[in-house]
């Protein structure tokens, strides 16, 4: 079975965030791809405060200095497509308020005909925190838990009643509802998020880190799941951050999705063996600008296709 591509959508500086976001997002789906995709950075701290991912000593990559909101980019994006799901990998889930993200959600669902792919996760950034006036960092992972509970009320039928650590309804109609029940994916590392993942999302959201590293928790959450007595299928979304060089990148120790085209292809192939239902592939942060993205973006497709991914 052929594996769904999927395209992050531009949302660094040196993009034209209005006329890009559409212009990339029509010739993505052109090409083929069948998902658009976004991520959130809320802030770069300046001086740092805290490594990359938590990581002391790891310093936050320099386009991580502007990224645009990702729900009005899946906006911009859902209004010139017709097709192409729209998925978050991720959404730092605490950072949103629970009642309001679900409507949005809900209201993007309900415009695009159904094509939005909920993908949370907890995130690292205390910065980003602080800065959010939301819960405390040290809550995050009672903060995703309710946000998922929100979700499935707010989109389910009416009237919504929930009682929740934070928030509360108390008998309402919300609308406007999804066109149909989105699905929640999840970035899963530790144990508990694994387990959050098996008994309440659709999906997993892994990154691209090496094809025997993801099999390897492929086949954990898989063996957790059958634990824990789960019976629906795992949608798996796997996150590839390339690196493109033209001419490429020798040695043992090059980092998967780092180097030229074929070089990157030649990596989707091998992750694409795990059986993993979707790759998308983020390619912005190589292109200087939408046309290079555009090319680039046409290039990985066509030479994957040819590869058979």
């Amino acid at each position: 079975m052929t594996t769904r591509l999927g395209l992050g959508l531009p949302q660094m500086r040196q993009y034209d965030l209005g006329r890009d976001v559409p212009d990339v997002a029509r010739a993505a789906e052109r090409t083929g791809y069948e998902s658009l995709w976004v991520f959130e950075r809320a802030l770069f701290p300046e001086p740092a405060t805290q490594g990359l991912y938590g990581i002391e000593g790891l310093p936050w990559p320099d386009e991580y200095r502007s990224v645009a909101e990702p729900l009005v980019t899946l906006t911009l994006a859902a209004a010139a497509t017709e097709r192409a799901e729209l998925g978050s990998s991720v959404l730092v889930a605490p950072l949103h308020v629970p009642f309001q993200l679900a409507r949005t959600l809900a209201t993007l669902d309900a415009a695009s005909g159904g094509r939005v792919v909920a993908g949370f996760g907890t995130g690292w950034s205390h910065d980003e925190y602080a800065a959010a006036s939301g819960r405390p960092f040290a809550e995050r992972g009672r903060a995703l838990d309710e946000l998922i509970e929100v979700c499935r009320a707010v989109w389910g039928p009416d009237p919504v009643v929930y009682e929740g650590d934070v928030t509360r309804i108390a008998s309402a109609v919300v609308g406007p509802k999804p066109a149909r029940p989105i699905p929640i994916l999840l970035a899963a590392g530790s144990g508990r998020a694994r387990r959050r993942l098996v008994d309440h999302a659709d999906g997993w959201l892994p990154n691209g880190i090496g094809a025997e590293t993801v099999s390897g928790q492929w086949r954990r959450l898989q063996d957790l799941a059958a634990e824990r007595g789960r019976t629906e299928p795992i949608r798996t979304v796997l996150r590839v951050n390339a690196r493109y060089r033209a001419s490429g990148q020798g040695g043992a120790d090059r980092r998967p999705f780092h180097g030229s085209v074929d070089q990157i292809v030649e990596d989707l192939a091998a992750h694409a063996g795990i059986g993993l239902d979707e790759i998308l592939i983020d390619l912005q942060s190589s292109a200087r600008d939408a046309g290079e993205l555009k090319d680039l973006a046409a290039e990985v497709y066509e030479k994957a296709r040819a590869a058979g991914v």
